[in-house]
């Protein structure tokens, strides 16, 4: 019941923002409702006035007078200016009231055919021009708008190629759109000076504690491969070794995170599918040790990035579903291309993952039931590392938890094709896929 709620409520809210006008059509429609609701003044005004002046005209005239001076239909007027009776045998002659009469009838419809000529002739009129006052009001609001077309072109591409120091440089009247674009330049520059202090910071930390460490390996190597050294001796410097290597594996981890921050540059191309192979033959040692069956689906994947990136971002997947596994656990990598993007899924049988944690494991230094890392199966890098090198090459990550445990963790990245690409469908073996199962020393 709830997902069904969930999926109306998305489906409404998708149909009503696509009904929703931009703010052009907005403009437009303003710009067009004005100059109409500014016609239809300008047309009544023009229609009180010719009604006016027509009543005018139409005032009653001498008619009476003019009949009496020149009698009617030629005849003479009588003493009195009465008209004078046509003998036995002539036509009736015309009374004054029936000439007034057909006067008074003929400037009513005269006045009322002229007013309505003008509300149907202005009406016609006034839709002619309002349709031409939309077509220019659209034109007119995409130059009113252009300004603000440019921001946007400019943080979209910020966006997509994560270049801060890219600036809109708006040059005309210090006007709103001329603040909005200024305060726009100002916040990126504040971006790009943050997000390099951070950078910097990250690898300096990183590289001034390789030192150390590199030192206390060479001490305890040295302690525990002297002839003298006790048995004690041998087992505190393997377990002091052991937390070494984790905190060597940490800041490793931490200057991958920092350099994945950046644009990929120089981005060669490769197949996901060879990345998987390479990345599954290194690991099959680890697989074999703890029991874990290894599937492979490996489709043609076509994608460009940098190599040893994309290489660590597989290696991740591939450890991480290892090591949150089960003795004798199932892991199955698959590539394929699908719809414009390269994709490599990697799924893991384990533990049951509740959904509202499954973001939660993408933050550094985060597991699951716990804000600390276990040390014993990583530094709590893998899977942010490999989120922020997929957005690096403008790609991205999701994560399924699997009703019966584990993850389904797919990668996208955008695909390049050479030729004409086949689809792969899901299931289906193509190109170099193949199926081999790593199985355990069982």
């Amino acid at each position: 019941m709830t997902t069904h709620t969930t999926t109306t409520h998305t489906g409404t809210t998708w149909f009503n923002d696509r009904l929703r006008p931009t703010i052009r059509m907005r403009l437009t429609l303003l710009y067009t409702g004005l100059f109409v609701c500014a016609g239809i003044v300008l047309l009544g005004l023009t229609y009180l006035l010719v009604q006016n002046n027509l009543q005018r005209q139409g005032e009653p005239g001498k008619a009476d007078q003019v009949f009496q001076a020149n009698g009617a239909g030629g005849k003479t007027a009588g003493p009195g200016g009465q008209v004078v009776a046509p003998p036995p045998g002539e036509a009736p002659q015309v009374t004054l009231q029936k000439v007034q009469g057909v006067l008074i009838k003929g400037r009513e419809d005269y006045q009322r055919e002229t007013l309505n000529a003008l509300l149907t002739q202005g009406g016609i009129a006034l839709g002619l021009v309002g349709a031409a006052g939309l077509g220019f009001g659209w034109l007119l609001a995409d130059r009113a708008l252009r300004p603000v077309h440019a921001i946007t072109d400019t943080a979209r591409r910020v966006a997509r190629s994560h270049d801060l120091t890219e600036r809109i440089a708006y040059e005309g009247p210090r006007d709103d759109v001329k603040e909005l674009a200024d305060t726009f330049d100002t916040m990126l520059g504040r971006l790009a000076g943050a997000f390099d202090g951070q950078r910097r910071f990250v690898a300096n930390a990183s590289h001034e504690l390789r030192t150390p460490l590199a030192i206390n390996r060479t001490l305890i190597d040295v302690a525990v491969r002297r002839p003298d050294a006790t048995d004690d001796v041998k087992r505190l410097g393997e377990s002091l070794l052991v937390v070494n290597g984790r905190h060597e594996r940490l800041i490793d981890g931490l200057l991958t995170l920092a350099d994945t921050g950046n644009v990929v540059a120089d981005a060669a191309p490769l197949d996901l599918a060879d990345v998987a192979g390479h990345v599954l033959q290194q690991a099959a040692p680890e697989a074999r040790a703890r029991g874990v069956g290894t599937d492979r689906l490996l489709g043609p994947a076509p994608t460009s990035g940098d190599p040893v990136l994309v290489e660590r971002l597989v290696q991740n997947l591939v450890e991480n579903a290892i090591r949150h596994n089960h003795d004798g656990g199932d892991l199955h990598v698959a590539t394929r291309g699908r719809d414009g993007w390269a994709e490599v899924v990697v799924t893991n049988t384990g533990p049951v993952v509740p959904a509202y944690e499954v973001e939660t494991i993408f933050e550094p230094f985060r597991r699951l039931g716990n804000d600390r890392v276990r040390s014993d199966r990583g530094s709590g890098l893998g899977l942010s590392i490999v989120r922020a090198t997929a957005t690096a090459h403008g790609g991205g990550v999701t994560a399924e938890p699997r009703p019966d445990g584990g993850l389904a963790v797919t990668v996208r990245l955008p695909s390049r094709v050479d030729g004409p690409r086949q689809e792969v469908p899901p299931g289906a073996p193509a190109g170099n896929a193949g199926r081999i199962t790593v199985a355990s020393d069982q």
